[in-house]
């Protein structure tokens, strides 16, 4: 069959052209679409069961997307040469697109639902995960599945105080506020991001900014949707329900699930409780008669869960609403009690145990060299990351038993929000490769959050100079009609209850992160700037108790911590550094026991020395330093005699660098030979006086160094040439001695080993005397940082 494709097209604010394709690729899948923009090419489809499996009492809905290497024409690093796994990226967009997705569904529609998400061309500038969702939704738009609305997502950026909406790739970096919207054409469903400690004010505007853009691009969905000819959505099986049986459930358990909510119980204690009370209905049916009143059909029997969850939800609900009272006794505002503690573990370089409630967090940190850093590799990316956190989930947190098998989506996603909070506070120039490893060994609301916290001390605790405290709270909103309440600090058992749950991190100056998902239609901003506002005051008392514990960072790494020193030097030592094959700086490596790594940024080299040892440190620093020194004219040296020739000798006073101790520099005497003065391998003080005007060989002397004998009359001074007086007792160049010139006025440079960069600058010493190396107390190596 002849694709017959069609499309539609959205002029965007600063001239670019998002185009939707439909009918050309992937055709027998139920909706396929074609997204581009620029270079970059999306392909999403959608495939749906015809019908639910038996028994199902879920809607079983998966997202997967993924980035094909070959569309930034890569081929992958793997051994395999293949896309394997789903990297953290795709899991983060693959989750952004699910959380987007997911509410547009009807709550009775239980047929399984495929969404698959493919990057087929990449544009180095434009950002695929801001065009991901609309790639899904639109495959939904045009197939006959039953969804309820069209969405669409978008990025929002603020740089220089101007709002750009999906902004290019380079100028995301500049950005203050980076947050993902998405969002119906009536109301905002999700918002994921980060701020350098934005305003809530600023935030708010961002997400207006974000959804005027999505309502343009839900239009575009629906004109591509009248062009297709879709007008109907497809039957489907509903569940089987009971509302007479459902009725019964409500008259036996709202005075017990009432009582229960208000008794201020534990997390365990309150979920016994509540299946007590199910187990209590259920004994009322014995009967197998199906003629008996105490007779329960097992079409009943399998609502009998459904049931009692929506009756728990609804009592829960209208207690908050009512009475402004919570599950655990608290009122709205109140944050769990805390307990904090950092340089819990010996020996990680930072440690801290942070818990709030019945929520615990054991935060380490470790310090590593450049060599630690994390390769993240998209198809247009290959970047190395300093700075990484892993967020992880055991099954006895909850009290439960289930099999391990690597991280969970949920953890990638959980990391990853306490990751970007934490990072904006980090250091630019930190030269530690820097890892957080949080575990969670109790969990009852918002663990994510208890990581941010524990993670700003277990920093601080490490000596990691971060410069103010990072906290975080999870926040729920109930709202029924006029009515609404806001909830600090929310239990696990009131995350689902709500119609919007939303984790806000920051400092006393601003919001770093953000997570925001929005269940009910038709919240106003006004509401949400209030909870913003709530969410804040939990912040900030949480943040009080922080600082009690750890008010600053520690001045000091720990005692058993690596250090790292950091020397930046001019760009042309590099190679003298490193030597012919790597040699010198192996023999340092080797010598000093420590690790060096060599980086050229921009006209200077990089250098940073890591070792758990101060000596070691210490030792090759001073080395390095007198490699990469400029000799200074006037300046005292202890060298090594490496040659004797008749005129003088030649002495290495720092490494790779020579000068000539002429025979009547050697002492205020006068001297014919050096024999039984001087030998090879003597270790001799020396002044360097100068460098010779034609040659530019540095010129060194001995005698200035040792007191002038008494009555002692200078020689009368007369011009000597390079290679006259100093090798043939005066004899004219154009003598019969020239012959010889040749070999003894190249023999200092037989001993003379120094890289030809080197030559280089001693010569240019003697037009600007001397040049030292670029080194600042910024950069110095004595920063032991």
């Amino acid at each position: 069959m002849t694709p017959n494709p069609i499309s539609a097209s959205l002029k965007l604010a600063d001239g670019r052209e998002i185009t939707i394709e439909t009918g050309k690729m992937a055709r027998q899948a139920d909706g396929s679409v074609v997204v581009r923009l620029g270079d970059c090419m999306i392909l999403a489809t959608v495939v749906a069961t015809k019908e639910p499996k038996p028994g199902q009492s879920f809607f079983p809905l998966s997202v997967d997307y993924q980035e094909k290497f070959a569309a930034a024409g890569r081929i992958p690093g793997s051994f395999f040469k293949r896309e394997a796994r789903l990297n953290d990226y795709e899991i983060l967009t693959s989750r952004l697109i699910d959380r987007a997705l997911r509410p547009l569904f009807p709550d009775d529609y239980l047929c399984e639902v495929q969404v698959l998400v493919s990057l087929i061309s990449s544009d180095a500038e434009v950002m695929p995960d801001s065009l991901a969702c609309l790639a899904a939704s639109a495959a939904l738009a045009v197939s006959d599945i039953p969804i309820q609305e069209v969405i669409s997502e978008v990025r929002v950026c603020r740089i220089n105080g101007e709002y750009i909406v999906n902004p290019g790739r380079s100028q995301i970096k500049d950005a203050d506020i980076n947050i993902i919207v998405a969002a119906t054409d009536k109301n905002i469903m999700m918002v994921e991001g980060e701020g350098k400690e934005c305003e809530e004010a600023g935030l708010i505007t961002a997400i207006e900014v974000g959804h005027a853009a999505i309502k343009a691009q839900v239009k575009l969905q629906h004109d591509l949707r009248e062009k297709v000819g879709v007008t109907t959505k497809r039957e489907y099986a509903k569940p089987y329900t009971n509302p007479e049986f459902e009725a019964t459930i409500a008259a036996f358990g709202t005075k017990r699930i009432y009582d229960i909510a208000k008794g201020a119980l534990g997390k365990h204690e309150r979920g016994d409780a509540f299946k007590q009370v199910k187990e209590d209905f259920k004994a009322q049916f014995q009967s197998s008669n199906e003629a008996e009143a105490n007779y329960l059909k097992p079409e009943d029997a399998a609502l009998i869960g459904t049931y009692f969850h929506d009756l728990e939800k609804k009592v829960i609900r209208d207690m908050m609403l009512n009475e402004k009272v919570r599950l655990d006794g608290r009122t709205l505002e109140v944050v769990r009690p805390l307990t904090i503690e950092v340089n819990t573990l010996p020996s990680p370089h930072g440690s801290a145990l942070f818990t709030r409630g019945e929520t615990q967090s054991l935060t380490s940190v470790t310090l590593g060299t450049s060599e630690d850093e994390l390769l993240a590799e998209t198809a247009a990316t290959s970047d190395y990351v300093k700075f990484f956190l892993h967020y992880n989930f055991p099954p006895f947190s909850t009290g439960e038993v289930k099999m391990m098998r690597g991280q969970s989506r949920r953890e990638v996603g959980h990391g990853n929000l306490a990751m970007r909070s934490l990072k904006q506070m980090m250091p630019q120039d930190y030269p530690y490769t820097v890892r957080v490893v949080s575990d969670i060994l109790e969990s009852n609301g918002s663990s994510s959050m208890a990581t941010v916290c524990a993670g700003s001390l277990a920093l601080m605790d490490a000596g990691v100079p971060f410069p103010k405290h990072v906290s975080g709270v999870a926040m729920g909103l109930i709202a029924d009609g006029g009515k609404f309440a806001v909830l600090t600090d929310i239990l696990g058992d009131e995350d689902h209850l709500g119609d919007m749950d939303f984790k806000v991190t920051g400092t006393r100056d601003g919001i770093c992160g953000i997570q925001m998902d929005i269940k009910c239609d038709g919240l106003s901003m006004d509401i949400m700037m209030q909870a913003l506002e709530q969410a804040k005051r939990g912040r900030l008392h949480i943040l009080d108790a922080m600082y009690t514990c750890i008010p600053a960072a520690n001045p000091d790494l720990k005692p058993h911590a690596p250090r790292i020193v950091q020397l930046n030097i001019d760009r042309e030592f590099i190679g003298a550094v490193i030597g012919p094959g790597g040699k010198i700086i192996q023999e340092i490596q080797r010598e000093t026991g420590a690790k060096i790594n060599i980086e050229e940024v921009g006209d200077q080299g990089v250098i940073k020395i890591f070792s758990a040892n101060k000596e070691s440190i210490d030792k090759a620093l001073a080395w390095i330093r007198s490699i990469v020194a400029i000799p200074e004219i006037g300046a005292t040296y202890e060298g090594t005699v490496k040659s004797i020739m008749p005129f003088g000798a030649f002495v290495e006073f720092m490494p790779g660098k020579q000068g000539l101790l002429h025979i009547s520099e050697v002492s205020w005497k006068r001297l014919d030979t050096l024999d039984g003065v001087l030998k090879e391998g003597d270790k001799v003080k020396i002044q360097l006086v100068g460098t010779d005007p034609k040659t530019g060989k540095l010129r060194l002397s001995r005698k200035v160094l040792m007191p002038k004998p008494e009555g002692y009359v200078e020689p009368e001074k007369r011009e000597r040439r390079e290679g006259g007086d100093d090798r043939r007792g005066g004899n004219d160049r154009r003598g019969g001695n020239d012959r010889n010139r040749g070999g003894n006025d190249r023999g200092p440079r037989h001993h003379d080993d120094r890289p030809k960069r080197e030559h280089h600058n001693e010569n240019k010493t003697e037009a600007t005397e001397q040049q030292a190396p670029q080194i600042t107390a910024s950069d110095d190596a004595d920063l032991a940082l």
